[in-house]
């Protein structure tokens, strides 16, 4: 089965070159400096966990490599909105257009609407797009350890800190264990696997033994069953990122208070 991440991959290292030659780094930098300059304050994703009751992440994601499209015509600024206000912990936006029909215009367009931290959910391979995050009002960033070298990933971690962004590591299974280690804000165990994105919310349970205790660990992908968070928050996880379940629904927002309501 040919490896998707791979693909995802190759293609965000032009993509982002592209966007270098249309905003170099340069300028760029200089706008994110003078924003933080304007002591703009941001929202702590890792507190919030902590603080509420049912730890959903709730995303904003219209369509994946596997499935196509899910809900093509959602717009952010319908549902991320009605996301905060029926329950959301946080929100997750993915501003990957070509494979999952996102745009950093979407954290841009809700920043003002929501005062709940915002993740950027992309596939980070530069620090470039750490300044685009800041840049568009995200309070968080997801880096996945399958995309990055451990030193890689620290640096990574270390610029976003250095720009207020909390970092979500995304871990898949024991071969990244290491990566653990590392001073992100916040650790996710993915439950679909990035290269053949088969799901098996068993990697989270497996994986827990293997967790450092002082972070706050997130479950990520393939939760449908309120049941499934009572078991999981049972096993020490904080954070519960969903999005294509309540995608699928004609109201995401809705679908959102209902799943709360069963919680």
């Amino acid at each position: 089965m040919k490896d998707v991440l791979e693909e995802i991959v190759a293609w965000k290292r032009r993509e982002v070159e592209q966007q270098k030659y249309d905003l170099p780094a340069k300028e760029l930098y200089a706008i994110v400096e003078r924003m933080m300059l304007s002591g703009i304050e941001g929202h702590s994703m890792r507190q919030s966990l902590e603080a509420d009751a049912h730890g959903i992440i709730a995303e904003f994601k219209r369509r994946s490599p596997s499935k196509g499209w899910i809900h093509e015509e959602a717009l952010p600024q319908d549902v991320v909105p009605a996301y905060a206000s029926n329950g959301a912990a946080a929100l997750s936006i993915l501003t990957d257009e070509k494979f999952f029909g996102g745009s950093l215009a979407f954290i841009e367009r809700v920043r003002p609407l929501v005062a709940k931290p915002i993740m950027r959910k992309e596939f980070i391979i530069d620090e470039y797009q750490l300044f685009q995050a800041r840049r568009a009002g995200a309070d968080a960033v997801l880096l996945i350890a399958a995309d990055l070298s451990l030193s890689q990933c620290r640096a990574l971690i270390g610029v976003a800190h250095q720009l207020s962004l909390e970092v979500l590591l995304e871990l898949h299974d024991e071969a990244e264990q290491d990566y653990a280690e590392l001073d992100a804000d916040m650790i996710g165990v993915n439950n679909r696997h990035l290269g053949t994105f088969v799901t098996d919310v068993g990697h989270s349970f497996d994986m827990a033994s293997r967790l450092p205790g002082e972070k706050l660990w997130v479950s990520e992908s393939g939760i449908s069953n309120p049941d499934t968070i009572r078991r999981l928050r049972r096993a020490g996880y904080r954070g519960f990122l969903m999005g294509e379940y309540f995608m699928r629904a004609a109201n995401p927002g809705l679908a959102l208070r209902e799943f709360v309501m069963e919680l």
